[in-house]
């Protein structure tokens, strides 16, 4: 077996050599063109064994015009919801031999557009997952991004897949069922501002609130993390409310948590819903009562589609909508008498 020197990496044209072959069908070879007659690429593959040679990454996306790598932007890579999400896209991905790389705006809208633009300049393309960008930033920004994946948003522009989640009706599904345990005093802890699928939340309860005038519905600012949450006990029993519905697990959880330390029975005195059923949800104490969202499915889903859009194409873009499924656990009971 030929040695390599200390002072030189084996290359393509050690390669050549030992296979007895052209460069030029060494490099066919290590980019997968099966024109390659099939003898010729076994003694390549068989030298390439011997000698340890290893393609330069760099060299075969230029060569190729791809990196076999897509970017994923989220707002926040320490939700457990857009881990998980990440995980269904990574793994998909990986089957088809790709690679993820993951940027983290942590819900600064102005980041998301550097974020994703750098993403696009390194990948073949960028799943965008719940871009906190107003509407007008996100359409000028498409034409530079594709090959693009929406989760979370939708957009006019018909090129563009999107994964959208029924906040509306999941969040309706949630007050209907405290109202059907006697509540009728409730609060939202909403989530960050420029989050569309908060805007998505506050719209059903609007329609809620509408198709139920007795009901009294308070909405107190939070966010959409565990802090948040423990942060707004106090602003929640100044409302009164027997039934709180939280932005999301997390906030529930902070919530949770709050009224546990000032003495609050859950669901004795109040009851409390969460969204998406993130892992730890069936866990707490009580456990949860939340929205489930099929997230690890939307992530698949996410690479699937951008499979075909970095492949010829084929079938128009889907635009698929996810139903949230109301989970019914210990932390809601009765309206206190």
């Amino acid at each position: 077996m030929a040695r390599k020197t200390a002072n030189r990496r084996v290359g393509i044209t050690d390669v050549a050599q030992r296979a007895g072959v052209s460069l030029a069908s060494v490099s066919r070879v290590m980019n997968g063109n099966f024109s390659v007659d099939p003898d010729i690429a076994a003694r390549v593959r068989a030298a390439a064994a011997e000698l340890n040679y290893q393609p330069n990454a760099v060299g075969r996306s230029l060569a190729l015009g791809k990196t076999d790598t897509i970017g994923v932007v989220v707002p926040d890579l320490a939700n457990p919801t857009f881990q998980g999400m990440l995980r269904g896209v990574s793994r998909a991905a990986a089957q088809d031999g790709y690679r993820v790389l993951i940027a983290d705006s942590s819900e600064v809208s102005s980041e998301e557009s550097i974020l994703a633009g750098e993403a696009r300049r390194r990948c073949d393309g960028v799943v965008l997952c719940a871009p906190r960008m107003n509407e007008a930033e996100l359409e000028a920004l498409l034409p530079s991004l594709r090959p693009l994946v929406l989760i979370n948003r939708s957009t006019a522009d018909t090129q563009t897949p999107s994964l959208v989640v029924d906040y509306g009706q999941g969040v309706q599904d949630l007050a209907a069922h405290l109202v059907s345990l006697g509540h009728t005093k409730l609060a939202f802890l909403s989530g960050p501002e420029r989050s569309v699928s908060n805007q998505a939340r506050l719209q059903g309860l609007e329609k809620f609130s509408v198709d139920h005038p007795g009901i009294e519905l308070a909405v107190l600012p939070a966010g959409s993390s565990f802090e948040s949450g423990h942060g707004s006990a106090e602003s929640v029993l100044e409302t009164g409310a027997t039934g709180v519905l939280a932005f999301n697990d997390l906030v529930a959880m902070g919530l949770l948590s709050g009224l546990h330390e000032r003495g609050v029975s859950v669901p004795g005195q109040i009851s409390i819903t969460g969204f998406d059923d993130i892992p730890f949800a069936n866990y707490t104490t009580p456990p949860l009562t939340t929205a489930a969202v099929p997230i690890n499915d939307i992530g698949e889903q996410a690479w699937h589609e951008m499979r075909r859009l970095l492949g010829d194409g084929g079938t128009e873009p889907s635009h698929t909508t996810f139903q949230p499924e109301l989970i019914q656990r210990g932390s809601t009971g009765p309206a206190p008498r």
